[in-house]
């Protein structure tokens, strides 16, 4: 997702995947627990409903989830249909389809949509991801650990020693995002506007997210320093514990868009990466319609090193969402039962 919403500006801030300063959107109150839903009652309640198989691959897990969970727990007819941030979320405003979207990244499309909600044709759900989609500039934890006095950017740039440029001796390096992504050009200014290249430091180009994956893995095998930009949830970091660094200063929205998006920024300022709000999003029709299934859709939650680690474990094996899904579910029940009624539970894990 995080190469999507770079593209669209959403998450600088994407991955992919931050870090503050945006108004979130008003979620619906919490509603109080409901009864537990006689099995028929359940089943009859829910209806068909569609579902949103975004492109990237925490959503996709996601929507996998939520199509076992809707259709083995709740009895639900779930047709996964294909999609992606800015199409499906039209789609969803214009014509009421699909029913949901399970990982909406909605910084992009936040007025339209907030009208759309206040209006009463769609609503948010559970905030998908906690702690929202983040990025910035990162370190190895073993680093961190190391010096507990690098917390922010410009504590990491009083150390160029710590993170040598692989090809030119005596300068630190700062890994920049992959050629021809939107976040190529922020944490450029970012580099300009925290004076790195006058502290030591050069912007080294990583080519592709092959590449600047690669450039983490070699450095956590070799145990060196590694500092630069990426973002969360994603798998890498999953497989690679790496701390987040303080940009110092506070997201400006402003000076952002103004400035820090765009190549001709001549004199960019210090600034941090907006975090990424993420919610479900489901249309008017399923929330009536839906009965039990839509609580558990306002229940639905998880964390990024939860979502971190399963990536993780889906790239390492080669797996699909439906494939992620079913790991997830049999593995973490300690969290997925508590989005829904122990009955619903036990016919989604008979079914596992």
């Amino acid at each position: 997702m995080i190469r999507t919403s770079l593209t669209l500006s959403l998450i600088a801030t994407a991955l992919t995947l931050a870090a503050c300063g945006e108004k979130k959107p008003d979620a619906p109150m919490a509603a109080a627990p409901a009864a537990t839903p006689a099995p028929a009652a359940a089943t009859a309640s829910c209806g068909k409903v569609t579902v949103a198989n975004m492109n990237w691959q925490s959503a996709e897990v996601l929507a996998h989830i939520d199509n076992i969970i809707l259709s083995k727990g709740y009895g639900c007819d779930v047709e996964l249909i294909p999609g992606d941030t800015m199409p499906t979320l039209t789609a969803m405003m214009e014509k009421g389809k699909p029913d949901v979207a399970p990982e909406a990244w909605v910084n992009a499309v936040r007025e339209p949509l907030d009208a759309a909600v206040k209006e009463g044709r769609l609503h948010y759900g559970a905030q998908a991801l906690k702690d929202g989609g983040v990025e910035g500039w990162w370190i190895p934890k073993y680093v961190a650990d190391a010096h507990p006095d690098i917390k922010t950017i410009d504590d990491a740039l009083k150390h160029p020693e710590l993170f040598p440029a692989p090809e030119t001796k005596g300068k630190g390096a700062v890994h920049n995002c992959p050629s021809g992504w939107n976040c190529q050009i922020t944490t450029g200014n970012v580099f300009k506007a925290f004076d790195a290249a006058g502290k030591g430091f050069k912007l080294i180009d990583t080519g592709s997210a092959a590449g600047l994956d690669g450039s983490i893995a070699k450095a956590y095998e070799r145990k060196q320093g590694w500092l630069g930009y990426y973002w969360a949830p994603t798998s890498i970091l999953g497989k690679y514990e790496m701390v987040k660094l303080d940009a110092g200063v506070p997201h400006d929205k402003a000076t952002w868009d103004s400035c820090m998006v765009k190549t001709e920024c001549d004199k960019p300022v210090k600034n941090d990466w907006a975090r990424a709000e993420v919610f479900t999003v489901v249309t008017d029709r399923f929330k009536q319609a839906g009965g039990p299934a839509y609580d558990y859709l306002s229940k639905r939650a998880w964390g990024n090193d939860t979502v971190n680690k399963l990536l993780a474990w889906m790239s390492d094996n080669q797996a699909t969402g439906a494939g992620g899904a079913k790991h997830f579910l049999k593995n973490n029940p300690d969290l997925w039962t508590t989005w829904v009624p122990a009955d619903v539970a036990d016919k989604v894990k008979a079914s596992l």
